[in-house]
């Protein structure tokens, strides 16, 4: 069975300090243990990138997007890491974040949407076992008008582990016509771990459409039943349920066959949980 590893040897490699992306590259970029990364995409260029953290480091990486660039970032954190993500969006640009946490992590990510028509989505997940501590903060900010957001960020917590998630949308006061969309979702599958959530709005304009959530709970209890009374153990439909929880996430990655090696791993952990 192919390796995250052996997956990424075959993207483009993404060695140096910066990335300048200047027309539609199919292929996809890989970047393992970055210490500082800068990918710049022209106006009109598209790409799709993974970032991989293996070793416990720290790690910058910046985007700039000219008008109308797309760009799909995965980020796979295996290993303990402290990450920063800031992101500015020109005109019309498409950037689509996945984040996905399956060790001790820290990640906060910046989104700067500083031309009309810009839109980010970044969905997120953290699966936190025995006394791991999985943190994500975002902060997003819509500086121009007519400008689209939306983040999704998942977490699953057993044993002693701690979840933590922080977000803020930011709407500046010119930003007419803001669409922000932020949402919290959280199980905890033992009674000693602890998951806390902090969505915000700050919000000083008065045409937008803005909505955060967020919940913290336990497991579906009348889903495991239905499952149990299908023939699946306790076990086989806990795994199940956590796999259908973050695999909505995973699967939105845009870089195959990336995602399903990021479930495979994502299986492997939620069977330790």
């Amino acid at each position: 069975m192919e390796t995250i590893l052996d997956i990424i040897r075959r993207f483009r490699p993404a060695d140096g300090e910066v990335l300048r992306i200047d027309g539609v590259a199919a292929e996809p970029f890989a970047a393992v243990d970055p210490r500082k990364l800068r990918i710049e995409a022209a106006a009109g260029a598209s790409a799709r990138i993974v970032v991989l953290h293996t070793a416990a480091d720290m790690s910058v990486v910046e985007v700039e997007l000219g008008e109308e660039a797309q760009l799909e970032l995965t980020e796979l954190f295996t290993a303990e890491a402290f990450a920063e993500v800031s992101v500015k969006q020109a005109a019309r640009s498409r950037c689509r974040l996945t984040t996905v946490q399956l060790s001790n992590a820290n990640a906060s990510y910046r989104i700067d949407l500083d031309g009309a028509d810009a839109e980010n989505e970044l969905g997120g997940v953290f699966l936190a076992a025995g006394n791991e501590h999985c943190v994500v903060k975002l902060r997003t900010g819509h500086n121009v008008a007519d400008c689209r957001s939306n983040s999704y960020i998942k977490g699953v917590a057993g044993g002693q582990a701690v979840g933590e998630f922080c977000g803020l949308v930011y709407v500046a006061p010119d930003a007419q016509r803001t669409d922000a969309r932020q949402q919290s979702r959280n199980i905890l599958l033992s009674e000693t771990a602890r998951i806390t959530t902090q969505p915000q709005l700050e919000i000083y304009a008065d045409d937008v459409k803005c909505s955060h959530g967020a919940t913290v709970g336990q497991m579906d209890a009348d889903a495991i039943l239905y499952m149990r009374q299908r023939g699946l153990s306790e076990a086989q439909a806990r795994r199940l349920q956590i796999e259908g929880f973050v695999g909505d996430v995973v699967g939105r990655c845009g870089i195959e066959p990336l995602c399903g090696a990021i479930m495979e791993l994502a299986s492997v952990k939620i069977e330790e949980m």
